[in-house]
């Protein structure tokens, strides 16, 4: 898949981990993934704003979740803005959201999904963590999950909250 246009910000994708070299259009993904989450969410963003998106493995997701966020787990997504989410419009650096490639594959296998519908998703989702969006508070929740399941559609992803059972509902 390669999107029909580039990204609204420069896009930095970084295989981080051999293992993504199993999805070799891992990069026009993303990029498609995170035109879907800008143009769904009206995101505004500086032109050369940079947003960098590193495709890694559980072992770098883990050790970044350890540091960070005092779980010594991997996860499927982590997100590191750069700036605050009011700011975003005028940050040169929008932030970095980093994959972890077995928790990503395992998901999708468990909840019988694509791979690479279950990677757009959670790229989306990492965008719009990014600039602010989150799922702990129901309404923000239900709000994020609309955007997201818009985003995927307009790039041929079926709503990845579509019989999901309630624990699956947030990524």
């Amino acid at each position: 898949m390669s999107p029909d246009r580039s990204p609204p910000v420069a896009l930095e994708t970084v295989r981080d981990s051999e293992l993504w070299d199993a999805l070799p259009d891992a990069e026009a993904l993303v990029a498609a993934a995170v035109i879907a989450a800008f143009d769904e969410a009206e995101l505004d963003a500086l032109p050369d704003a940079e947003l960098a998106v590193t495709l890694a493995d559980d072992a770098r997701v883990r050790e970044l979740n350890a540091a960070w966020r005092a779980k010594d787990t991997p996860t499927n997504v982590l997100t590191f803005p750069a700036f605050e989410p009011d700011q975003m419009a005028d940050a040169p650096m929008l932030g970095d959201v980093i994959l972890a490639y077995e928790t990503v594959a395992r998901e999708a296998e468990d909840e019988g999904k694509p791979f690479s519908a279950h990677l757009s998703h959670l790229v989306v989702h990492g965008v719009l963590h990014l600039f602010g969006f989150d799922h702990v508070v129901d309404a923000a929740a239900e709000e994020m999950e609309a955007i997201e399941t818009r985003a995927l559609a307009r790039i041929g992803v079926a709503d990845p909250y579509a019989d999901a059972p309630e624990t699956l509902r947030t990524v």
